[in-house]
């Protein structure tokens, strides 16, 4: 990572800048502090806030970071990572749910460094707008989707979890090799 410490902070200011209560229904609101994945309705949550400060200091977003948001729920994510990546950076919010995605267009409201789009559900993340510096996935997939992964840039990174597990993945570029396997015993 470019400094976790730095991150840390980063992450801390945009926490302060990014209230979560207006990302949330309003009669969720009231446990906006409480550290806890909150219902948005339909199935989906609003994440933990440890959870989605943890998320972020391993993204290690910094200014002018082109970022893919998969997942984006409500939008608050959305929001924390275009403070993150500031005036110069942008941000692509995808959401399968159109209700969800209709509560962060609203709670985003216009601005020019946030697109939202509506997720195909044949399609991961928003390859028209690839390569991205950063992914960020807030659903749990069983394997590390190649999909995302290819979205990358050299040199970018994913976090999110797979098969419950966190991972940070840093994309170095493609290679030959023989595939992997294991002897049957």
């Amino acid at each position: 990572m470019r400094g976790s410490a730095t991150a840390e902070r980063r992450v801390s200011a945009a926490f302060a800048a990014v209230e979560r209560a207006g990302f949330l229904p309003p009669d969720q609101r009231r446990y906006a502090a409480v550290d806890q994945a909150l219902p948005l309705g339909y199935g989906v949550t609003n994440s933990q806030p440890s959870t989605v400060r943890a998320m972020l200091t391993l993204l290690d977003v910094e200014p002018g970071d082109r970022v893919l948001d998969v997942g984006c729920g409500s939008g608050w994510s959305t929001a924390l990572l275009a403070h993150l990546a500031g005036p110069h950076g942008h941000v692509v919010g995808v959401e399968l749910i159109p209700e969800v995605l209709a509560m962060a267009r609203a709670a985003l409201g216009r601005s020019r460094r946030v697109e939202l789009h509506q997720a195909d559900p044949a399609v991961l993340g928003w390859p028209a707008s690839a390569p991205y510096d950063r992914v960020l996935v807030s659903a749990d997939a069983d394997v590390l989707p190649p999909a995302l992964v290819g979205q990358l840039r050299r040199g970018g990174v994913l976090v999110g979890p797979v098969a419950g597990d966190m991972l940070r993945v840093e994309r170095h570029g493609r290679y030959v090799f023989v595939p992997l396997r294991t002897l049957d015993r």
